[in-house]
């Protein structure tokens, strides 16, 4: 396990936060044979989370092709995989009449957010590394 310091306090809370609350669900949904709303939701923002983080990170499969081409796939992709969830959903159970809709603007506005907020950092930290070796390059590689 790795030391938890200032620079990974915030992602070590999340991944806590995480573990415990998929718990809780599937405690409830065990032992307790409570499986509602409060829980499907839980497990869909999970699932919607996890597959939105993994698509985001196979940018680097996809450096070739222009960024807002990239950024514009993933976002494709993510939003057909949130409709046959909604899709899904909605043939075992009913469902309301805007729940695409809903689905479509629940999942997309903190998804932009997340990718304006994701993509900067990543360019930020590249041109970190540049800058960095850059100077390596400069000083001839050797340590003074």
């Amino acid at each position: 396990m790795k030391l938890i310091d200032r620079h990974n306090f915030f992602g070590t809370v999340c991944e806590v936060y995480t573990i415990l609350s998929l718990f809780k669900v599937i405690f409830e949904a065990i032992v307790q044979d409570v499986f509602g709303n409060y829980q499907e939701n839980l497990l869909v923002m999970f699932l919607l989370s996890f597959a939105a983080v993994f698509v985001l990170s196979q940018y680097y499969r996809f450096l070739e092709y222009p960024l807002l081409l990239c950024i514009a796939v993933q976002y494709v992709v993510l939003i057909a995989f949130v409709m046959l969830i909604t899709w899904i959903f909605g043939q075992f159970q009913p469902l309301h009449e805007d729940a695409c809709k809903d689905m479509f603007w629940s999942f997309t506005v903190p998804y932009g957010i997340g990718v304006v907020i994701y993509y900067i950092s990543l360019f930020r930290e590249v041109k970190r590394a540049n800058e960095s070796l850059k100077k390596i390059k400069e000083s001839g590689g050797h340590n003074e």
